[in-house]
C-alpha cells in the first residue's frame, strides 16, 4: 500500500506536468535529492466538556503524508496529507500516539508521543519561571496535564488575553517591550473542564550598563549601597527635568560607606578600560569644596578579591555640578595597579571618603568612559573638528560659548559676548592658556592673519594680538587693529602684524608667537554686544597654485603701470571668489599685475625642460585680446621668460595656457639656471588702457 501511494503521487506529479507543457518529462532524478522526512512532533487539542474529543495535528519537514496510529483500540492508522489534523475521542486513560512520516522518496521516520486524557484537574502543577533583562522563560509539568497556557500579564487590556501554548516540559520565551511588574499565570490543561493555575509576579528590567544617566525606564537603576549609605533616584536639584542619584552618607556612617551602581550583578558588559584610555567621568553634585570622592571598579564574581582598581578626586566646587575625571593609571596610594587582565565590571563611588557620616547629601549622574583626549588647538580654528579641544579662555569680563552660526544652522563658531560692564580690554584668549600646538609662522613677508567676523555694528575696533604662552603680557607680543564695516552678516577681517597698534611692540623674528586673543569692541566698556567669530587663519605667504579661495593664502596682489586689481565675487558663480583687474583709460601698455607682493612666490616655479607650462583662468570681456604671463627672479629682473596668448572667448571664463617653451618674439628664452619666482600678469598687452576689465584666478604649473 505505501509504495502504491508513492507510485500514485509520483503518477499524478507527471501527468501534471505534462498537462502544462507539451513536451513529455520523465526525468524524475529529482526524487532522489528531496528532503527526508525528520523533525516530527504532534499537538494535542483536548476539548474541555469532558468528551474526549482530541484534535491531533502531526508537524515534520520532508514529510508528504503521515499514519496516524491513535494508541487505542483503533487497529488500522488513518493518513493525514501533511498540513491536516484528524479528531478522534478518546476515553480517559493514557496513550502512545504514533507517527509515522513518508517523505517522497519512500523513506519514512517515526515519533511516539505519550498522550493523557482525564477528566480531573492537573496535579502537582510546578513552573518555572526565570528572567533575563527585559525577557523571560515559562516552563511547567503537571500530573494529567495535557498541555498548558501561558499568560505574560503585559496583554491584560486584550479581550480575550492572549497565550503562548505548551507542551509539559517545553519552555517558552517571551520579551516584553518595557521594564515593569508582571504577573505570569501558567495554567494547566487536562481532558477535563478544570484546569490547574500557577501565578507568579515578576520584575524585568535591562541590567545596568554604561553610560549610566538614570534616564532610560527599561533599566533596573537599583542601587547597593553599603557602610552607612542611603541612595534614591531623585530628581536633579538644579534641573527638574534631569533624573539623578541622591546618596546620603547618613551621621555615623562608615569612614568607607559608598553605593554600588547597579546591583551585585554589576554592568551588562565590562567596563572598556585599556592601557589607552584608563578614564572614567561622573558629574557630581556636592555640598562643598575639597571632598575627597573615590571610584573603585571590581569583579562582580569576585569581589573585594584584589581584582580592582581605584583612584580619587576631590571637589573643586559646592553646591553645583561638576565633572570629575578619574584616571585610574594613578591608582590610590596601597592599592593594586590596573590590571588589562582583569575583568572590571563593578562600579562604587564613596563621597567624602576617609570621614564619617554627617548627613551629608550628594548627587551623581553619568558615569561613563571619558572621552577621548582631545587634541590641542592649532591653525586654522575652524570650530568643525570633533577631535579638537575647543575650549577658549575668556577675561576681563567675556562671555563665550561654542554655538550655531547665525546664518546657517549647520555651521558651528564662537559666540563671544562683552557683558554689561566688562573692561575696555575684555576679550578671548582663542583656545586654553597653553595656546596653539604650534607657533604662528610668521615671516617678514608673511605677517596677516584673517577672521571672520559677524557684529552688531559697523565701525566697532576688533583686536587681534599674537603673544608667547609661556611669558604673556611681557612685552613678547604684537597687536593690531581693524574696523568692522558692516552689521549682522559675515566679513572677513585681515589682521596685518607688519603694521602693528601704536604703543605696542612690533614684530620680531626672535619671538615665539603662539597665543592669540581676540578683543571685540576694544577701548568701550561692555554693553552686553554679541559678536560671532570663525575661520583664524593664518595667510602664508603666496605659492603656486594661485588660488584666491584658499583661505590659507594671502590674496593679495601687486599693481603696476596704472592697473587697478581688487579681489571680488566671482562674476558667474557668487560662492567663488576672483580677482577683478581694470586696465583704467591711460594705463600703460605694459600696465600689469604681480601675483603677491614683489618678493613672489615662497619657493622658485619648477619649470624644467619637460615642464614648460602655465594656465590661468581668465574672464575677458572680448575675444582675441593679448594676455601676456612673465615669470622672473624677484632679485633679478633681467632673467625673464614670457609668452603671449590671445583670449577666445568674451564674458565667459576660460583657460588660457601658456608655454615657455615657445617666448614672446624678441624676448629671452627659458634659462634652466634661473630662480623663477615672481609672476605678473599683463592684460591686453602692448595696448594703452581702455578701462577694460578682467577677471581671472587659479594660476597652476601643468
Amino acid at each position: 500500500m505505501k509504495h502504491f501511494k508513492i507510485l500514485s503521487f509520483l503518477t499524478l506529479l507527471i501527468l501534471f506536468i505534462s498537462g502544462c507543457k507539451k513536451d513529455l518529462y520523465t526525468d524524475t532524478s529529482f526524487v532522489s535529492s528531496a528532503v527526508s522526512a525528520a523533525n516530527l512532533s504532534v499537538m494535542f487539542n483536548i476539548t474541555q466538556d469532558n468528551t474526549g474529543l482530541v484534535t491531533i495535528t502531526p508537524n515534520g519537514t520532508g514529510a508528504v503524508y503521515y499514519d496516524v496510529y491513535f494508541g487505542d483500540t483503533t487497529k488500522n492508522p488513518v493518513s493525514l496529507n501533511a498540513g491536516l489534523s484528524i479528531k478522534h475521542i478518546y476515553p480517559e486513560g493514557n496513550y502512545q500516539v504514533k507517527l509515522v512520516g513518508h517523505d517522497i522518496k519512500g523513506g519514512t521516520t517515526t515519533l511516539t508521543q505519550a498522550l493523557v486524557v482525564a477528566f480531573v484537574a492537573p496535579q502537582n502543577l510546578v513552573a518555572i519561571v526565570t528572567t533575563s533583562n527585559l525577557t523571560v522563560n515559562v516552563s511547567a509539568t503537571a500530573k494529567y496535564a495535557t498541555f498548558f497556557k501561558i499568560y505574560y500579564g503585559d496583554s491584560n487590556t486584550v479581550n480575550p488575553v492572549p497565550f503562548a501554548q505548551a507542551l509539559g516540559g517545553q519552555t517558552v520565551t517571551h520579551t516584553y517591550a518595557k521594564a515593569g511588574t508582571y504577573v505570569v499565570k501558567v495554567l494547566a490543561l487536562s481532558g477535563g473542564a478544570e484546569t490547574t493555575q500557577y501565578l507568579d509576579t515578576i520584575q524585568v528590567a535591562n541590567q545596568i550598563n554604561l553610560p549610566v544617566t538614570f534616564e532610560d525606564p527599561n533599566t533596573n537603576y537599583t542601587m547597593s549601597d553599603f557602610g552607612g549609605e542611603n541612595s534614591v533616584l531623585s530628581v536633579d536639584p538644579a534641573n527638574n527635568s534631569n533624573h539623578v542619584m541622591k546618596s546620603v552618607k547618613t551621621a555615623g556612617a562608615q569612614t568607607w560607606a559608598g553605593v554600588t551602581v547597579g546591583t551585585t550583578l554589576g554592568f551588562a558588559a565590562p567596563i572598556p578600560l585599556t592601557n589607552s584610555n584608563m578614564k572614567m567621568t561622573v558629574r557630581v553634585y556636592s555640598p562643598a569644596a575639597g571632598l575627597d570622592i573615590k571610584l573603585k571598579v571590581d569583579n562582580h564574581s569576585n569581589p573585594n578579591t584584589g581584582l580592582s582598581v581605584e583612584t580619587d578626586v576631590f571637589t573643586t566646587a559646592a553646591n553645583q555640578w561638576q565633572t570629575l575625571t578619574f584616571d585610574f593609571s594613578h591608582p590610590a596610594s596601597g592599592t593594586p595597579a590596573f590590571n588589562p587582565s582583569n575583568t572590571y565590571d563593578l562600579a562604587s563611588i564613596f563621597f567624602d571618603f576617609g570621614n564619617n557620616g554627617s548627613g551629608s547629601v550628594f548627587y551623581f549622574d553619568d558615569l561613563q568612559m571619558a572621552p577621548a583626549s582631545l587634541k590641542q588647538i592649532s591653525l586654522p580654528v575652524t570650530f568643525e573638528d570633533p577631535t579638537v579641544d575647543y575650549t577658549v579662555t575668556d577675561f576681563g569680563g567675556n562671555n563665550s560659548a561654542l554655538s550655531t552660526d547665525p546664518m546657517n544652522a549647520a555651521n558651528h563658531v564662537m559666540m563671544s559676548a562683552k557683558t554689561s560692564g566688562a573692561q575696555v580690554w575684555a576679550g578671548t584668549t582663542i583656545g586654553t592658556v597653553n595656546g596653539f600646538a604650534s607657533k604662528v609662522p610668521l615671516t617678514a613677508v608673511a605677517t596677516k592673519m584673517t577672521v571672520k567676523v559677524y557684529s552688531p555694528a559697523a565701525g566697532l575696533d576688533i583686536k587681534l594680538k599674537l603673544d608667547n604662552h609661556a611669558n604673556p603680557n611681557t612685552g613678547l607680543s604684537v597687536e593690531t587693529d581693524v574696523k568692522t564695516t558692516v552689521a549682522h552678516q559675515w566679513e572677513t577681517l585681515t589682521f596685518d602684524f607688519s603694521m602693528p597698534a601704536s604703543g605696542t611692540p612690533a614684530w620680531n623674528a626672535s619671538n615665539t608667537y603662539d597665543l592669540a586673543s581676540i578683543f571685540f569692541d576694544f577701548g568701550n566698556n561692555g554693553t552686553g554686544s554679541v559678536f560671532y567669530w570663525d575661520e583664524l587663519h593664518f595667510l602664508s605667504q603666496l605659492n603656486l597654485p594661485f588660488d584666491v579661495n584658499n583661505p590659507n593664502m594671502d590674496p593679495t596682489v601687486t599693481d603696476f603701470g596704472n592697473n587697478a586689481s581688487v579681489l571680488v565675487t566671482d562674476p558667474v558663480s557668487s560662492g567663488n571668489l576672483a580677482i577683478k583687474t581694470v586696465k583704467p583709460s591711460g594705463a600703460q601698455t605694459w600696465a600689469g599685475t604681480t601675483m603677491g607682493t614683489p618678493v613672489g612666490f615662497a619657493t622658485a616655479i619648477p619649470l624644467t625642460a619637460s615642464r614648460t607650462k602655465m594656465t590661468v583662468q581668465v574672464y575677458s570681456p572680448a575675444a582675441g585680446i593679448p594676455v601676456l604671463l612673465k615669470v622672473e627672479d624677484h632679485n633679478n629682473a633681467n632673467n625673464y621668460v614670457q609668452t603671449l596668448v590671445n583670449t577666445t572667448k568674451a564674458n565667459q571664463w576660460e583657460t588660457l595656457t601658456f608655454d615657455f617653451s615657445q617666448p614672446q618674439s624678441g624676448t629671452p628664452a627659458w634659462n634652466a639656471s634661473f630662480n623663477y619666482d615672481k609672476c605678473s600678469i599683463f592684460f591686453d598687452f602692448n595696448n594703452a588702457g581702455s578701462g577694460k576689465v578682467f577677471y581671472w584666478n587659479n594660476v597652476i604649473i601643468l
